[in-house]
């Protein structure tokens, strides 16, 4: 689906893209990002949350915390992080971004609480008592007073399996109590994932019963005498929902795939922001009437379903779509180590579709989730002005790979 979105939105990164790799600047399984791109789009979250009051934090899992991006969205204003796990927020550091949000969707364990505290996050996700008692510690430790959100559950909400915990609705407030009493921490709102999902009969984001709880959740607290609830909202943001989730008292919203153009919505309709991110790579060998192809980094998120996989394939020397030709591929399963992805050919490498020889660059358009792979990152500036240059090469962890990649092709 983002391949047919990619042609047509932002086929100069495509092309950008294969020129880069045929010039050998960047590798196989690498996730190319459009820098430019990237940057109006994060300026356009920030003007409507800054129209709605809102406070956006950027989530950067999904493009393997590139930090040539981070410093990107700070310098167009989106200055603060969310942290899915630990890791997710010291990577965002690296490059410029304060953390906003930490301990939502993974708790922060035990003996590493010292170091998320070092990060000094706005707000920490907490499910129970406990980790409250826990981050009160560390946060004392570093003569702070942490400011907690409470994930809030109630019969009917949906959670991804294996996403599931918080605290109880009909106890929201008791617990908010005792929680207050902790030294250390002070309870400051609520959240909840996902309050807003993908309906793809419908083809629009909903709002799920999440949003509901997080509604009634701020007006209990609101009710008890606190003064102000911080309500954060994340799932499916793109900025076409920010008014929705204004309207429903949501104070904090996460972007992650609205900067690259990539929740299931960009999928079906065209919205402001654009697509600005492609995997790169390379035909390897033949067998067996099929094209083998580097992977690494071969991970479709799962939201939209199961759907057949396309590629662009562009000969040696070309760098242009017109010049491209699209190729069925055979992706590794699910449970498989993703060495290699297919191109079925025929009975030899010459087809309709066009011939394809061993270096060819490959190039896929689906909604990544970088940080489980073993791709690598490359932000790319200068495309919007045809002068396309690479940041850096990055580990998916945000890291720089162990093995830097040459930029002199052998």
């Amino acid at each position: 689906m983002f391949l047919n979105l990619l042609r047509r939105r932002n086929a100069p990164l495509l092309n950008a893209a294969a020129a880069l790799h045929q010039a050998g600047k960047i590798p196989a399984n690498t996730y190319v990002i459009d820098l430019d791109a990237v940057g109006r789009n994060a300026a356009a979250f920030v003007a409507e949350t800054s129209r709605l009051g809102l406070t956006p934090f950027a989530m950067t899992k999904q493009i393997g915390r590139n930090p040539d991006v981070s410093r990107t969205l700070v310098a167009n204003g989106l200055t603060h992080a969310v942290g899915v796990d630990l890791e997710c927020a010291v990577a965002a550091t690296t490059g410029g971004l304060a953390v906003g949000h930490l301990g939502h969707l993974v708790q922060i364990p035990r003996h590493q609480t010292s170091i998320a505290a070092a990060t000094e996050p706005l707000y920490w996700t907490v499910f129970n008592e406990e980790k409250a008692r826990e981050v009160a510690l560390a946060a004392i430790a570093r003569g702070r007073v942490q400011d907690l959100l409470l994930r809030v559950v109630a019969p009917g909400d949906r959670f991804y399996t294996g996403h599931e915990g918080g605290f109880a609705l009909d106890d929201l407030v008791a617990a908010a109590d005792r929680i207050d009493s902790i030294p250390g921490v002070r309870v400051a709102g609520v959240t909840t994932f996902p309050a807003t999902l993908f309906d793809a009969i419908s083809g629009q984001a909903q709002a799920t019963p999440n949003r509901a709880t997080l509604t009634k959740a701020k007006e209990m607290l609101l009710a008890s005498g606190r003064s102000h609830v911080e309500v954060n909202a994340p799932g499916t943001t793109s900025v076409s929902v920010l008014e929705s989730l204004a309207s429903a008292g949501a104070t904090q919203v996460e972007p992650g795939h609205g900067l690259t153009g990539t929740t299931p919505l960009h999928a079906v309709e065209d919205l402001v922001e654009e697509p600005a991110i492609a995997y790169v790579s390379e035909v390897s060998h033949f067998h067996d009437g099929s094209a083998y192809v580097f992977g690494g980094g071969l991970y479709v998120d799962p939201v939209l379903g199961g759907s057949a996989t396309q590629a662009l394939v562009y000969p040696a020397g070309s760098v242009d779509t017109d010049g491209a030709h699209d190729r069925d591929v055979d992706m590794p399963a699910p449970e498989a180590i993703d060495y290699y992805c297919r191109i079925p050919l025929g009975d030899t490498a010459s087809s309709s579709g066009g011939r394809v020889e061993v270096g060819d660059t490959v190039i896929f358009g689906f909604r990544p989730q970088v940080f489980v792979t073993r791709g690598l990152t490359a932000a790319i500036s200068g495309i919007s002005t045809g002068n396309p240059h690479v940041e850096g090469i990055w580990a998916a962890d945000g890291s720089a790979p162990l093995v830097p990649f040459s930029s002199t092709p052998a």
